[in-house]
């Protein structure tokens, strides 16, 4: 990958998503709570804001968001997490969300052989109708110009006309220079009353030739693309690097345009303790971060975005394949222990969490 320069770039990295409010819980559950903590989060929002809290770098992040009270409280959690959000399109509310409205995200976190269970609030929301032309693409990639811009298969189920959006910023980064990264986020609940899984392959396929680096977990390559490879499903429970080096292959084979495949690997024992690992396809080669066993999650919601922006970090600052794999599971793992979508982990933990060193406490 061939990286712009930090000092042409207003932006280290520019993210297209939806922000929702999450409501929480807490221990106990959506259906049967009756209290609340509110936090922000979105895939492709969490990718910049992780990037921005823990690593230091200059993000952005496109998205829209019906201007009431519930949108500016995200906008108060983004100020907080700060994301830059001077190309945030605030759309007028009709008082009662008919026309517009924001996203609600309600969800509990599992505990034991009780499974993380979410339940989205998000139709007709501000950003689902974003169209082609809505966003200043060449102000963004050649004006102020952006090294990386990412994007996913969350904000490409939203609605008929988000995989344009997303398509046209892709070809304008591209025509600047600017790499590419997608996450495939595969989300049966957001495809399901639109087509199912042929849709979101024909979705994610479409936009597959404009993407430099593919980001994924367990099951998103089969779902999302439609690869097959044994040992490789949906029910996928094994964290087997050598099936998933051949769904890799094969993604490749397709795809010869991308520079990099990388994908988290999950073993789910229970909800509050899974195996943990990442595995990377980069430069003709494959590199697996060290596999952690038995890591105890406290919210796991989160982890494959966290992942994804220390990835990205170790490729922005330059450090080899190996490095940034690793660097993005560490962070993942780290992401994972604290409440939220997003990250609250420091670039000093997620440096000793790379090193092996203990959680001894440290005073």
């Amino acid at each position: 990958m061939k990286i712009k320069s930090k000092e042409n770039c207003r932006w280290d990295l520019v993210s297209l998503g939806e922000v929702m409010l999450r409501l929480d819980p807490g221990d106990r559950r959506v259906a049967t709570t009756r209290t609340f903590t509110a936090w922000e989060g979105g895939g492709e929002y969490n990718v910049a804001r992780g990037l921005k809290r823990c690593f230091g770098l200059n993000t952005a992040i496109v998205t829209a968001l019906a201007d009431n009270s519930v949108g500016r409280l995200v906008e108060d959690f983004m100020l907080q997490g700060g994301v830059d959000q001077s190309h945030v399109r605030w759309v007028e509310y009709d008082g009662v969300g008919r026309t517009v409205r924001n996203g609600l995200n309600f969800t509990e976190r599992g505990f034991g052989v009780r499974a993380a269970l979410g339940c989205s609030d998000r139709g007709h929301t501000a950003v689902s109708q974003l169209r082609p032309g809505d966003i200043d693409w060449e102000k963004i990639f050649v004006k102020e110009g952006a090294r990386w811009f990412h994007t996913g298969g969350i904000f490409a189920a939203l609605s008929a006309t988000t995989p344009q959006v997303a398509r046209e910023a892709m070809e304008v980064a591209k025509r600047a220079g600017t790499i590419v990264s997608y996450d495939l986020n595969y989300r049966g609940s957001l495809w399901s009353s639109i087509g199912g899984k042929a849709k979101a392959q024909e979705v994610n396929r479409a936009l597959a030739p404009f993407i430099d680096v593919m980001l994924g977990n367990e099951e998103d390559f089969t779902a999302a693309l439609g690869f097959k490879v044994d040992g490789v499903d949906e029910s996928h429970s094994e964290l087997d690097p050598t099936n998933f080096k051949r769904m890799i292959e094969k993604v490749r084979a397709e795809f010869s345009n991308l520079a990099a495949v990388a994908t988290t690997l999950r073993n789910a024992r229970t909800a509050t303790k899974n195996d943990w690992g990442a595995i990377a396809f980069s430069d003709g080669k494959f590199y697996e971060a060290p596999r952690r066993e038995n890591v105890e999650i406290y919210d796991r919601v989160g982890g494959g975005d966290s992942f994804a922006s220390g990835l990205i970090y170790g490729f922005l600052t330059g450090k080899d394949a190996q490095w940034s794999v690793d660097c993005g599971a560490a962070h993942g793992a780290l992401a994972m222990t604290t409440p939220g979508d997003t990250s609250m982990a420091t670039l000093s933990e997620v440096l000793q969490v790379m090193k092996g060193q203990s959680a001894r406490i440290a005073r």
